[in-house]
């Protein structure tokens, strides 16, 4: 896949991409934002970690610049949890909003979803901004439902739900 969303290309990830990945990845202020699943300090071993993952998928749901989706199953397969990421040396230059705005239907579509979920930490206003400009709403506060950092915080469920199901 590869998308051109204007600021910036999303698109599937190549092992070439694995020193700026772990550049960018291994850094406190990114890992303080994601959740438990993504490591801190990033090795060289995470990465291949995550290139071996990509591998085994049948289809890609996580891309470059990173902007990608867990599936849901079951009860939930019309819907997916929504996440990205961005190294911080391009924070404030509305990368993420544009990659958001062209992937976000892209994704429903692709995958015959209905909605997707991002919940987001309650100190990254910046990445509530990204998800409000492209049109998902605030649908609620998970009040204590996180320890990241020594801390016990809320996250702010967001969601966008397909218009035409919702």
């Amino acid at each position: 896949m590869k998308m051109d969303c204007g600021k910036c290309v999303v698109r599937d990830w190549m092992r070439s991409d694995k020193p700026s990945l772990i550049q960018h990845a291994n850094n406190h202020k990114v890992w303080r934002n994601l959740t438990h699943r993504f490591p801190h300090p990033y090795t060289d071993a995470d990465a291949e970690g995550w290139f071996s993952l990509l591998e085994s998928m049948l289809e890609p749901t996580h891309w470059a610049i990173e902007v990608g989706c867990i599936l849901g199953k079951g009860v939930h397969a019309k819907s997916a949890h929504f996440g990205y990421w961005l190294g911080e040396a391009h924070w404030g230059r509305g990368i993420m909003t544009a990659a958001v705005q062209r992937v976000a239907p892209s994704v429903l579509s692709r995958f015959d979803l209905v909605r997707l979920e991002s919940p987001v930490f309650e100190w990254n206003p910046a990445s509530m901004r990204v998800l409000e400009k492209c049109r998902f709403t605030r649908e609620g506060v998970l009040r204590s439902s996180v320890l990241k950092d020594g801390q016990l915080i809320d996250q702010v469920l967001y969601a966008l739900v397909d218009p035409s199901n919702g």
